[in-house]
């Protein structure tokens, strides 16, 4: 950790200095989209949907190719933006895996340094709006009103959205720490008999569990799966006009296109990979209407816009739909979201910030969105002493400048399955067993497909893997050479003996933090 703070001093005095010259502090609007895979943008080489604003951000900025989140599963991922450390090290180190439950209370202690309160430190307004999904209150969240703690208490001074997941209950929205359409005489009750009811969707939207919370008829009626992307989107546009006098951040995390696929209905229809698709345009007509705001409000120029996802593309049953019709969700990579694999966690990543940020750009540098909140403290001039204990590394070059090394010496990467953490180092991944680590469904009727399964159904070549399944003789864990094979076809775990020894020794040393 040392070696490394080090190396980002030298990182943050030089992006400090090239930073000298900015008059005003910048803007910053850190897009966060849900599920979207390697593939789903034509900028990312889609072809059967449509992304003209995000291309424009693309064209206008940096694309990268090597980005990363920190797990391929929502909330750990979520969990490693905003406080820049490892999802392994949550709930007092044992670690955050999986999506959290609607009972959850807030996992990330209110005491830590976030990347709201990184920006709070310098004077910036601070908006959290979309979905949310770390919890709120302490211990049980039994959903009583006040919602406290919460985002409010993490740096942010304005929050509304979706509090856990567009599929899950409660099917609500939450404005800063309570429920929108809040009726004290009906409140939302966990479990309560009879659910109250939400819209129903087509299977082909894929699955929106059933609702599992009684009462707040009100709140419920309000929440519409079909509004919910114009929703946040207005609610992000007023926010920057209101805010457009001062430097702000606003952390704009989507619905889009987590399942389910539900656009508003101008958007049924318009792309060629259906529901899935569509709801892909809706998320590029979403990232327009930002655009168009700053630009209409003056901003444009000196606001920082960063475009990326939580995870790679999930194969349910719209993915599939559209990967039938000739979509391909992660591109040509290996994998799908909650595995270990590159398609669980190799994400779209773009940077756009005029005259700052070369146009027309692109980078191959290794970057992970557990990296936003040392990038963050280097772009507003704080003390890097503050990354002290943080696994955040500085990437402000590699988004302003062309680093000829690469920025970060290794990377952890998390799956559903924490007995198969992984470690990327150079052009190495070591994954330390068998299959993904993710979903394993396979049959018509699963919602979540993964592993080798879904590797099959996507016509991905791997040396461990025949007609679906893992070769009996397959190697016990697998290293990859991604410069030379990023779609992962050959293991070479056995090729390379005193590689895999190196990797999984510094492994252990993250296993036991």
């Amino acid at each position: 950790m040392n070696c490394r703070l080090s190396f980002l001093c030298l990182l943050f005095l030089g992006s400090a200095l090239s930073l000298a010259a900015a008059e005003t502090p910048p803007n910053v609007v850190f897009i966060f989209a849900d599920d979207l895979g390697y593939g789903d943008l034509s900028c990312y080489g889609a072809t059967k949907v449509q992304t003209p604003n995000i291309d424009q951000l693309a064209n206008e900025g940096r694309r990268f190719s090597d980005a990363h989140s920190a797990s391929a599963v929502c909330t750990p991922s979520r969990y490693a933006l905003l406080t820049g450390e490892y999802p392994l090290r949550a709930n007092g180190g044992k670690g955050v895996w999986g999506p959290l439950p609607a009972s959850s209370g807030l996992i990330i202690d209110t005491e830590t340094l976030t990347i709201g309160k990184v920006f709070k430190n310098k004077g910036y307004a601070t908006a959290a709006l979309g979905k949310w999904h770390l919890g709120f209150g302490k211990g049980q969240n039994d959903w009583t009103v006040p919602l406290r703690p919460g985002p409010q208490d993490l740096g942010f001074d304005y929050y509304w959205g979706v509090p856990l997941v567009n599929s899950g209950s409660p099917f609500v929205y939450v404005e800063n720490d309570t429920i929108v359409g809040y009726d004290p005489s009906d409140p939302l009750i966990p479990g309560g008999k009879p659910p109250t009811p939400t819209p129903t969707f087509p299977k082909e939207a894929s699955v929106k569990q059933p609702n599992k919370f009684g009462g707040a008829k009100k709140a419920h009626a309000i929440y519409d799966d079909e509004k919910t992307g114009t929703l946040l989107t207005e609610k992000a546009v007023n926010w920057i006009s209101e805010n457009k006098d001062n430097p702000f951040f606003l952390y704009f995390s989507t619905t889009n296109i987590h399942h389910p696929f539900t656009p508003a209905p101008r958007f049924k229809g318009t792309s060629q990979a259906g529901l899935y698709g569509d709801y892909i345009h809706e998320l590029d007509w979403m990232v327009g209407e930002i655009m168009r705001s700053l630009e209409e409000n003056g901003l444009s120029e000196n606001t920082l816009v960063i475009f990326t996802s939580d995870n790679g593309g999930m194969l349910n049953f719209g993915g599939r739909i559209a990967m039938e019709a000739g979509h391909k969700i992660n591109g040509e990579l290996l994998g799908f979201k909650f595995g270990v694999w590159e398609g669980g966690h190799r994400v779209p990543f773009i940077a756009r910030w005029p005259g700052k940020i070369a146009a027309n750009s692109e980078s191959d540098q290794l970057i992970c969105n557990v990296d936003m909140f040392a990038t963050f403290v280097s772009l507003t001039g704080q003390d890097p002493n503050l990354l002290l204990d943080k696994d955040s590394v500085n990437v402000l070059p590699a988004l302003l400048e062309s680093p000829a090394e690469s920025l970060r010496s290794d990377l952890v990467l998390a799956p559903r399955n924490e007995k198969l953490l992984s470690l990327r180092q150079g052009k190495w991944m070591y994954i330390p067993g068998k299959g993904s680590g993710g979903f394993s469904g396979s049959k018509p009727n699963q919602h979540a497909w993964g592993g080798p399964p879904a590797a099959a159904f996507a016509g991905s070549e791997n040396s461990d893997i025949v007609n679906g399944k893992i070769k009996k003789n397959a190697p016990a864990a697998q290293l990859y050479d991604l410069e030379a094979d990023v779609r992962q076809t050959k293991n070479l775990y056995r090729e390379y003996p005193e590689v895999v020894s190196e990797m999984e020794a510094r492994l252990s040393r993250y296993r036991q933090h």
